[in-house]
Protein backbone atom coordinates (compact mmCIF):
# COMPACT_ATOMS: atom_id res chain seq x y z
CA UNK A 1 0.00 0.00 0.00
CA UNK A 2 1.51 2.87 -0.87
CA UNK A 3 0.39 6.36 0.79
CA UNK A 4 -0.19 9.17 -1.39
CA UNK A 5 0.37 12.77 -0.08
CA UNK A 6 -1.18 15.57 -1.99
CA UNK A 7 -1.76 19.08 -1.93
CA UNK A 8 -4.61 21.34 -2.49
CA UNK A 9 -3.90 24.29 -4.00
CA UNK A 10 -6.51 26.94 -4.82
CA UNK A 11 -5.57 29.31 -7.28
CA UNK A 12 -9.03 31.30 -6.84
CA UNK A 13 -7.35 33.84 -4.61
CA UNK A 14 -9.91 36.51 -5.50
CA UNK A 15 -13.12 34.24 -4.65
CA UNK A 16 -11.78 33.69 -1.43
CA UNK A 17 -10.85 37.65 -0.57
CA UNK A 18 -14.35 38.64 -2.38
CA UNK A 19 -16.30 35.91 0.48
CA UNK A 20 -14.43 37.00 3.27
CA UNK A 21 -15.06 40.63 2.44
CA UNK A 22 -19.03 39.74 1.79
CA UNK A 23 -18.60 38.35 5.18
CA UNK A 24 -16.98 40.94 6.81
CA UNK A 25 -19.41 43.41 5.23
CA UNK A 26 -22.30 41.39 6.13
CA UNK A 27 -21.32 41.76 9.95
CA UNK A 28 -20.88 45.00 9.70
CA UNK A 29 -24.41 45.93 8.16
CA UNK A 30 -26.03 44.01 10.71
CA UNK A 31 -23.77 45.81 13.63
CA UNK A 32 -25.08 49.45 11.80
CA UNK A 33 -28.48 47.87 11.90
CA UNK A 34 -28.69 46.73 15.69
CA UNK A 35 -27.24 49.94 16.19
CA UNK A 36 -29.52 51.83 14.40
CA UNK A 37 -32.36 49.83 15.97
CA UNK A 38 -31.43 50.33 19.24
CA UNK A 39 -31.09 54.06 19.01
CA UNK A 40 -34.67 54.02 17.67
CA UNK A 41 -36.22 52.53 20.67
CA UNK A 42 -34.10 54.40 23.08
CA UNK A 43 -35.12 57.81 20.83
CA UNK A 44 -38.34 56.32 21.21
CA UNK A 45 -38.11 55.58 24.94
CA UNK A 46 -36.80 59.29 25.44
CA UNK A 47 -40.01 60.73 23.21
CA UNK A 48 -42.24 58.56 25.43
CA UNK A 49 -40.92 59.79 28.41
CA UNK A 50 -41.01 63.54 27.34
CA UNK A 51 -44.21 63.40 26.44
CA UNK A 52 -45.63 61.86 29.89
CA UNK A 53 -43.66 64.63 31.77
CA UNK A 54 -44.64 67.25 29.53
CA UNK A 55 -48.45 66.11 30.21
CA UNK A 56 -47.76 65.92 33.96
CA UNK A 57 -45.83 70.06 33.92
CA UNK A 58 -49.18 70.65 32.08
CA UNK A 59 -51.52 68.72 34.21
CA UNK A 60 -49.70 70.55 38.06
CA UNK A 61 -49.87 74.18 35.43
CA UNK A 62 -53.46 73.95 35.39
CA UNK A 63 -53.67 72.76 38.88
CA UNK A 64 -51.46 75.99 39.88
CA UNK A 65 -53.47 78.11 37.70
CA UNK A 66 -56.73 76.44 39.03
CA UNK A 67 -55.71 77.11 42.52
CA UNK A 68 -54.76 80.63 42.11
CA UNK A 69 -57.55 81.66 40.47
CA UNK A 70 -59.71 80.03 43.65
CA UNK A 71 -57.34 81.78 45.83
CA UNK A 72 -58.00 85.53 44.06
CA UNK A 73 -61.37 84.56 44.53
CA UNK A 74 -61.34 83.99 48.21
CA UNK A 75 -58.90 86.77 48.38
CA UNK A 76 -61.62 89.30 46.83
CA UNK A 77 -64.09 88.15 49.18
CA UNK A 78 -62.53 88.41 52.30
CA UNK A 79 -64.30 91.88 53.18
CA UNK A 80 -67.45 89.71 53.12
CA UNK A 81 -67.32 87.65 56.46
CA UNK A 82 -70.45 85.81 57.42
CA UNK A 83 -71.69 85.70 60.57
CA UNK A 84 -70.52 82.17 61.22
CA UNK A 85 -67.13 82.84 60.52
CA UNK A 86 -67.60 86.40 63.17
CA UNK A 87 -69.11 84.00 65.55
CA UNK A 88 -66.13 81.31 65.19
CA UNK A 89 -63.50 84.10 65.34
CA UNK A 90 -65.21 85.80 68.24
CA UNK A 91 -65.65 81.96 70.08
CA UNK A 92 -61.36 81.13 69.14
CA UNK A 93 -60.76 84.15 70.58
CA UNK A 94 -62.98 83.77 73.84
CA UNK A 95 -62.05 80.22 74.87
CA UNK A 96 -58.27 80.87 74.17
CA UNK A 97 -56.14 80.12 77.31
CA UNK A 98 -52.92 81.47 77.90
CA UNK A 99 -50.89 78.44 79.12
CA UNK A 100 -47.65 80.64 79.94
CA UNK A 101 -49.68 82.47 83.49
CA UNK A 102 -51.21 78.81 84.02
CA UNK A 103 -47.67 77.19 84.05
CA UNK A 104 -46.52 79.54 86.00
CA UNK A 105 -49.27 79.36 88.51
CA UNK A 106 -49.41 75.76 88.50
CA UNK A 107 -45.50 75.48 89.15
CA UNK A 108 -46.06 77.44 92.34
CA UNK A 109 -48.21 75.43 93.64
CA UNK A 110 -46.44 72.12 93.96
CA UNK A 111 -44.28 71.69 96.87
CA UNK A 112 -41.41 69.69 97.30
CA UNK A 113 -43.00 66.07 98.00
CA UNK A 114 -44.73 66.68 94.78
CA UNK A 115 -43.89 65.90 91.40
CA UNK A 116 -46.31 66.50 88.43
CA UNK A 117 -45.28 64.35 85.14
CA UNK A 118 -48.15 65.17 82.64
CA UNK A 119 -51.32 67.36 82.61
CA UNK A 120 -53.80 66.95 80.28
CA UNK A 121 -56.87 69.24 78.73
CA UNK A 122 -59.49 67.87 77.20
CA UNK A 123 -63.41 68.66 77.36
CA UNK A 124 -63.13 71.29 80.22
CA UNK A 125 -61.68 69.00 82.61
CA UNK A 126 -57.82 69.60 83.73
CA UNK A 127 -56.32 66.31 84.79
CA UNK A 128 -52.82 65.60 86.62
CA UNK A 129 -50.78 63.04 86.11
CA UNK A 130 -47.63 62.80 89.05
CA UNK A 131 -45.95 61.24 91.47
CA UNK A 132 -44.99 61.23 95.71
CA UNK A 133 -42.96 59.58 97.81
CA UNK A 134 -44.78 57.47 100.42
CA UNK A 135 -43.93 58.58 104.21
CA UNK A 136 -45.11 56.72 107.04
CA UNK A 137 -46.32 60.16 108.75
CA UNK A 138 -48.06 61.44 105.82
CA UNK A 139 -51.05 60.44 104.28
CA UNK A 140 -50.28 60.89 100.50
CA UNK A 141 -53.91 60.73 99.50
CA UNK A 142 -54.35 63.82 101.35
CA UNK A 143 -51.06 65.34 99.80
CA UNK A 144 -52.56 65.08 96.72
CA UNK A 145 -56.35 66.11 97.72
CA UNK A 146 -54.48 69.49 99.38
CA UNK A 147 -52.69 69.84 95.92
CA UNK A 148 -56.10 69.69 93.99
CA UNK A 149 -57.59 71.89 96.74
CA UNK A 150 -54.48 74.43 96.42
CA UNK A 151 -55.01 74.66 92.43
CA UNK A 152 -59.37 75.08 92.92
CA UNK A 153 -58.65 78.47 95.16
CA UNK A 154 -56.19 79.56 92.75
CA UNK A 155 -57.96 82.05 90.37
CA UNK A 156 -55.46 82.17 87.75
CA UNK A 157 -55.56 78.02 87.50
CA UNK A 158 -59.52 77.72 88.64
CA UNK A 159 -61.26 80.31 86.17
CA UNK A 160 -60.04 78.55 83.19
CA UNK A 161 -60.19 74.86 84.40
CA UNK A 162 -63.19 74.67 86.54
CA UNK A 163 -62.78 71.05 87.25
CA UNK A 164 -59.63 69.48 87.96
CA UNK A 165 -59.14 66.20 89.14
CA UNK A 166 -56.53 63.40 89.30
CA UNK A 167 -56.17 59.84 88.01
CA UNK A 168 -56.35 56.32 89.74
CA UNK A 169 -54.13 55.94 92.36
CA UNK A 170 -51.05 53.21 92.20
CA UNK A 171 -48.19 52.41 94.72
CA UNK A 172 -45.32 50.81 93.78
CA UNK A 173 -41.32 50.43 94.55
CA UNK A 174 -38.61 52.16 92.64
CA UNK A 175 -35.29 51.31 93.88
CA UNK A 176 -36.05 50.76 97.17
CA UNK A 177 -38.48 53.59 98.09
CA UNK A 178 -42.09 53.67 97.99
CA UNK A 179 -43.84 55.70 95.47
CA UNK A 180 -47.70 56.41 95.26
CA UNK A 181 -48.03 56.98 91.33
CA UNK A 182 -51.36 58.96 90.88
CA UNK A 183 -52.14 58.50 86.50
Amino acid sequence: MDKLFYFKINLNKYGDLKLQTERENKVFYQAIAFFLLGMVIVLGIHFYNNSKLKAKVNNRAQYLRNTEHELTKYQASDDYLSSQDLDRLEQTFSNRIFWANKLVALSQEIDSKLAVRKFTYQNGILTLNGITPIDNNVREIDLVNEFVMRLKSNPEISNDFPEIKIGPINTQEVKDTKIMEFI
